[in-house]
């Protein structure tokens, strides 16, 4: 086994990634472990999930789970880390682990970021469950949003959209609100037949409201079949991403820039050619050259690129890591989290939801092998 130089994790709503590199590029070992927080709170519970992937990955890796450190660098692109103290937090907790003598730590939008560019710079957006964005500019400058949900300005991500969904079918059902597919596409997916079943459903604790989440493919299909009411939300979603995005371009001046923006998560991942239409038209009116993509390789290979780009990697190593990091691979042998690490630093790992979208896929209009580029 060639002796890594580069641990890279990245860590969304509904799985964690984590990946070992050698100098040179070449994946000494990967693998995915599902996830069950699907923000980060504002705990450390969350990172359970990341212990879970360094066990199984020690594991795959045929390494003792007591070796410490696995690699001098560790690049750790995380959902959580969105306020400088929950940097402190997770750097501190991670300088525990001992995984890696250094340890670089990003939200995991910086990973959606690199790993649909070439460049070192531009715009990344994450929406999944939630939503999120980030900027870097072409000399160094950062810029992003705390982005831990209303409390902090935020709207749009499958946990917004699903509980707009509910709402939306009640209005619908009761005569507030006009009629909308909604009213019958969201009890059905529930086995129900009236919107308020949902709601009682919810009310006397038989059902969890965060399954409300699993509506979002619902309002996306009913906006593409024409209704009203779904399209305003669709629309709004497109919106909020163009001011997140065109927020994020401002503040780092590159409006006269062909900066790259970047799209990763699960809303994405829709056939809806008229919310990707509305969220460059809107882009294109804050930079003119903008060039929007959706991302189709795996976030992770944006944290190992950026752990190469740390070291001084050559060209040749970085241009190795998109075709051995794919899904395929890191799907063959994804695993649930589990405490079967070795390491009594830990608590459980309670696992196996996947209420928020990876990347998997994205836009396929066309042929690039690392984003849908439009």
């Amino acid at each position: 086994m060639k002796r890594p130089a580069v641990l890279a994790v990245d860590g969304g709503g509904s799985k964690v990634d984590a990946v070992l590199l050698a100098r040179d590029g070449t994946v000494v070992e990967a693998v995915r472990v599902r996830s069950l927080d699907h923000d980060g709170g504002g705990s450390l519970e969350y990172l359970e999930a990341v212990v879970a992937a360094m066990g199984a990955l020690y594991r795959k890796a045929g390494l003792d789970p007591d070796r410490r450190p696995v690699a001098p660098l560790g690049v750790y692109c995380l959902a959580g880390a969105d306020l400088p103290a929950d940097d402190r937090r997770i750097l501190r907790w991670l300088a525990k682990q001992g995984w890696t003598e250094q340890n670089l730590l990003r939200n995991d939008t910086f990973a959606v970021l690199r790993a649909g560019t070439e460049r070192e710079w531009g715009v990344g957006v994450v929406c999944g469950y939630g939503i999120n964005c980030s900027g870097i500019a072409p000399d160094g400058r950062t810029f992003r949003f705390p982005a831990i949900g209303l409390i902090s300005g935020d709207w749009g991500g499958g946990g917004h959209l699903g509980g707009e969904a509910l709402w939306h079918a009640i209005r619908a059902e009761d005569g507030r609100g006009p009629k909308s597919a909604l009213a019958t596409l969201v009890p059905a997916h529930f086995g129900l037949k009236r919107p308020h079943q949902v709601m009682e459903a919810i009310y006397f604790d038989r059902m969890s409201v965060d399954r409300l989440v699993e509506l979002t493919p619902l309002v996306f299909r009913a906006a593409t079949e024409g209704d009203r009411v779904a399209r305003g939300v669709v629309d709004r979603q497109a919106d909020e991403i163009v001011l997140m995005a065109g927020t994020a371009i401002r503040k780092l001046r590159m409006i006269g820039l062909d900066v790259d923006v970047i799209l990763g998560g699960g809303i994405f991942r829709n056939g809806d050619p008229a919310f990707f239409e509305r969220i460059e038209e809107g882009l294109r009116e804050v930079a003119p050259k903008v060039r929007v993509a959706v991302l189709t390789a795996p976030p992770v290979v944006g944290a190992a690129l950026l752990g190469l780009d740390r070291i001084g990697a050559s060209k040749a190593a970085k241009s190795k890591v998109l075709p051995a990091l794919t899904h395929e691979r890191l799907t063959r042998d994804t695993r649930t989290g589990d405490t079967r690490t070795g390491d009594t630093r830990t608590g459980d790992t309670r696992t196996g939801d996947t209420r928020t979208g990876d990347t998997r896929t994205g836009d396929t209009r066309t042929g690039d092998t690392r984003t849908g580029r439009k």
